[in-house]
């Protein structure tokens, strides 16, 4: 990131000029997912996909039995892959589907999806791990700039920037051998950028219904696992925002080169979760004030001393985008935290 980007995003955080940064911020409205008028045209009454809560959705698909199961997913992929509450493995058949249908570049990707929606700037999640079996589910959320475009190639081009592969390194460091799974999670609209977006949480507050729906089918289908959310930049931003309503299974909350999580401490997130922060002193973010003013601004940095957040190593890390890089001390915390750990 260059100086300049740096300073415009100051800019951007304190002293906005564009007469869209006072706008009133656009209500949030959750996306229909691809064949959504077919499916709720069925005469069987299936439960409606935007309004229809997590674990109702998982009660009815339970009573529903594996043969139905199978047939709604053939017959409704984009609905099915898409659904949070439906269980794991009819929601990876489903994607599968979907991507074959979509051709390139996503026919042929091998993985397990939770999520797949190929309009606009795409919806992808995938899973490292087994989702069946883990005590433990790490769901990575990103910031600025990800698409499903980059999901694998990564971010202007770089391989280490790729949500997928920073998800599976996190995986790998935290012991793949353990019963882990860590979700490689982008449903929703990252800003594109410094931008308005940016100073603002219209994107974040979208993003944080879905975070939340995405929990609550996860603990739909796995009630006895525990979760960690971990947010890059304006991805803690999205999880601030969804941190009121989240679960007892969230234990831990993780977010790295934040902008602030727009609330002036720890204690006003609402969450028993333990709150971990990192920063690195070369990550051009830093240079973002702390503030929240006329709805602009995120708030206080979660790393700051009076946050109340445990600050966890990012001495090696060389910029804003680096902090799952292999071999530094971040992602070494970070996938401590993701494991359950207590002492990154």
């Amino acid at each position: 990131m260059s100086a300049r980007t740096a300073l415009a995003a100051v800019v951007v955080a304190v002293a906005p000029a564009a007469c869209a940064l006072l706008a009133v911020p656009a209500q949030v409205r959750a996306a229909t997912p691809v064949g959504v008028a077919a499916w709720r045209a069925d005469p069987r009454h299936l439960p409606d996909p935007v309004s229809t809560a997590p674990a109702a959705v998982h009660r009815f698909l339970s009573a529903a039995g594996p043969a139905e199961q199978r047939a709604l997913a053939a017959r409704y992929p984009g609905v099915l892959g898409n659904l949070d509450g439906a269980p794991a493995p009819l929601r990876y058949a489903a994607n599968r589907q979907a991507m074959r249908a979509a051709g390139a570049p996503y026919e042929g990707r091998q993985g397990r999806f939770l999520l797949f929606d190929p309009r606009g700037d795409g919806r992808v999640a995938q899973v490292f791990g087994d989702l069946r079996s883990a005590d433990r589910i790490a769901v990575l959320v990103p910031g600025s700039g990800v698409r499903g475009a980059n999901f694998w190639r990564g971010v202007g081009g770089n391989p280490l920037h790729s949500l997928a592969a920073q998800a599976a390194g996190l995986y790998r460091a935290a012991g793949a051998g353990r019963r882990l799974a860590v979700i490689a999670w982008l449903g929703y609209d990252t800003p594109r950028g410094v931008q308005a977006a940016e100073a603002r949480e219209d994107l974040a507050r979208a993003g944080a219904a879905a975070l939340d729906r995405l929990v609550a089918g996860l603990v739909a289908d796995r009630p006895d696992a525990t979760i960690a959310l971990l947010g890059h930049s304006y991805g803690s931003v999205v999880i601030g925002l969804a941190a009121p309503r989240l679960p007892r299974q969230v234990t831990d909350i993780a977010v790295f080169g934040s902008p602030g999580m727009g609330v002036a401490d720890a204690a006003r997130l609402h969450t028993r979760a333990r709150i971990w922060a990192g920063r690195s002193r070369r990550d051009w973010i830093r240079w973002a004030p702390g503030v929240r003013i006329l709805g602009l601004g995120h708030g206080a940095r979660p790393t700051g001393p009076s946050f109340g957040a445990r600050v966890f190593p990012t001495a090696d890390v060389t910029g804003h985008d680096d902090y799952l890089t292999p071999g530094t001390d971040s992602l070494a915390a970070l996938a401590r935290i993701a494991a359950g750990g207590r002492r990154p």
